[in-house]
């Protein structure tokens, strides 16, 4: 379903930032190794469903949130998954890839790679149109490398990727009007010239741009200005293969489908998406409200056994982790700056808090096999660069203590807490996201772990907090903010420059070194095209990051999605090609149970 709600893409590119639902309450925690491993549910990524099709109909989408959306609804300047979603039904991107996240010829644009020139050409079809029946040019496609690279743009995309195309620099920092490494060749082609060009680049979300952007309308607007525009807000233009009709802000999308969209047009006429809370998904999909849904896995017992709906799913590129604020973002410089003076850049204090919480305990009670302990920040979906024999964070409090011991962590008043190598009392302040049931429980789980093994930690205003609020307290850097969970998706590239390199925005912790910068290097780097060599990159910074330990990583998952018995496929496989053309309602409203 390339064009439908597939992986969505990460990193500098298209990251998108995933609110964290944790599952069962923390009483009921058992330690793995009492337990055993556990059994890792396994779940087709298609469904489909016979009968006599209906003509057009309306699909009922629930967007399952605890949360309003921000409705920041541009691919250039979104940072929230909830955003995201809706984007995808207007503008589904520039590219298609196939199921190994490699860019092919399936979606919009052909792509063709030349290494020797380091360069990329991208070739449009003719005659295709925008929503409002402006036609879609080349402009469209070169205008928001002019946009990301404004320093007047208000979003977190330029980083790393953008900064590789040939005079982006010059142009960013107001030494030349133009972007060299553009070039027009016609109203519908467009050739890049790249500084480096890596093995990345081959994979989608991994350096070559996917935005496309009606710039007939977006250009009249200064960059600064964007974000709150109407056609940002309220009144956005796309091409895909739906457009939107109404909003109502933060709540509800009603969208009716493209005549001309260029894939096909939809054989639903009107897609209705409503926010709708994690706690009440299920009874509303029992009772034939939605046709399709993300399902909560804190609630799997509940709708395990289903009959008027189907759960598919797969193991997505993504990933929970606990990190550690160590210093904050200097966007003159585009840089993070590390503050030493912070507790959380004591590298063994990181390592006891990893080693004080039981991730194969969360993974196997918790998550009804929906969840799989993390070893590496690299996802197992890269077999090539995953190393699976790397040595993750065992539950060991024993360790834990040891390790703040021997680094003059000491509990020297008697109060159950120890003090920093130089005697001083310190509270970490804890940020988690509100979500679901048992959010609260797993947040609490956590603090008490690291209580048991002598570190104090609190949670940021005693509370849980909203995902937009989360993820804005990160950005700005809220110094009550030490230690947050968090979730990545990490997209078509497993390189993790746009998320932990030194001139990554989406760098939260603010962790940067030397040593980091040069094993970044390694797998951008022009030598990355050996497979061999690039694996040995891969292999070489997984084991650097899992020592030094910026973050935890702790669970990889599952994502599945209920799809009711009346829609007649769905497919939410890495690569599939289904198009909304293809797709049908079996009869006028969703099937109940």
């Amino acid at each position: 379903m390339k064009n439908l709600f597939k992986k969505s893409f990460a990193l500098a590119t298209t990251a998108l930032t995933l609110s964290t639902v944790f599952a069962a309450p923390a009483a009921s925690l058992v330690h793995a190794q009492e337990e055993g491993e556990g059994d890792v549910l396994d779940f087709s990524p298609t469904a489909v469903n016979e009968g006599e099709p209906i003509e057009g109909g309306s699909l009922r989408y629930a967007l399952v949130s605890d949360t309003t959306f921000a409705g920041v609804l541009n691919n250039m300047l979104y940072q929230g998954q909830p955003d995201s979603t809706i984007i995808k039904f207007i503008n589904p991107g520039l590219y298609g890839y196939d199921e190994n996240f490699a860019i092919d010829n399936s979606g919009f644009a052909d792509v063709e790679f030349d290494q020797e020139n380091k360069q990329v050409t991208i070739t449009i079809p003719e005659g295709t149109t925008w929503h409002d029946g402006e036609e879609v040019t080349i402009d469209d496609v070169i205008f928001p490398y002019y946009v990301i690279g404004n320093p007047e743009y208000t979003g977190i995309r330029y980083g790393t990727d953008f900064q590789n195309v040939v005079g982006m620099e010059e142009y960013h920092n107001g030494d030349a009007e133009e972007i060299s490494g553009l070039e027009r060749v016609d109203d519908y082609t467009l050739t890049i010239t790249y500084h480096n060009f890596n093995n990345s680049l081959l994979q989608a979300g991994g350096g070559v741009s996917r935005y496309i952007e009606p710039e007939h309308l977006l250009g009249e607007v200064p960059v600064a200005e964007l974000e709150d525009s109407e056609y940002v807000r309220t009144n956005q233009v796309g091409f895909g293969p739906f457009k939107i009709e109404s909003i109502t802000p933060g709540e509800s999308v009603t969208f009716s489908a493209f005549d001309d969209y260029f894939d096909g047009r939809p054989n639903i006429d009107e897609v209705i998406l409503e926010v709708v809370n994690p706690t009440t998904i299920v009874s509303e999909l029992k009772a034939g409200n939605y046709d399709i849904a993300a399902l909560p896995s804190d609630q799997y017992d509940t709708y395990s056994d289903a009959t008027n709906f189907q759960s598919v799913g797969f193991l997505e590129n993504a990933y929970t982790y606990i990190g550690f604020k160590q210093g904050t973002w200097d966007a003159e410089a585009g840089e993070v700056v590390t503050d030493s003076e912070r507790i959380t850049t004591n590298k063994a204090l990181r390592q006891a808090m990893a080693y004080a919480i039981d991730n194969n305990a969360i993974a196997n009670n918790f998550y009804y096999g929906l969840r799989q302990n993390a070893n590496s920040l690299i996802t197992p979906n890269f077999t090539d660069y995953h190393n699976a024999d790397q040595e993750g964070y065992g539950y060991d409090p024993e360790q834990a203590a040891q390790i703040l011991a021997d680094a003059g962590f000491v509990d020297n008043d008697g109060d159950g807490f120890v003090e920093d190598p130089d005697g001083e009392a310190f509270t970490l302040g804890f940020a988690s996201m509100s979500g679901g049931e048992t959010a609260e429980p797993i947040a609490q789980y956590y603090i008490q772990a690291w209580g048991e093994v002598g570190i104090n930690v609190e949670l940021v205003d005693g509370q849980l907090m909203e995902f937009n609020s989360f993820y804005e307290r990160l950005e700005t850097d809220d110094p009550a903010i030490d230690v947050y969970q968090g979730a990545w998706g990490t997209g078509g590239d497993p390189n993790p420059t746009g998320l932990y390199g030194r001139t990554a925005a989406f760098n939260y912790t603010r962790w940067a070194t030397e040593e980091n910068d040069e094993l970044l290097a390694a797998i951008e780097s022009d030598e990355s095209f050996d497979e061999e060599f690039r694996q040995q990159a891969f292999y070489d910074w997984q084991a650097y990051a899992m020592e030094e330990l910026p973050v935890i990583p702790t669970l990889f998952r599952y994502t599945l999605t209920a799809v009711n018995n009346r829609v007649s496929n769905w497919d939410t496989s890495i690569g599939s090609d289904l198009k909304w053309s293809e797709i049908y309602l079996l009869a006028e409203e969703p099937i109940a149970e």
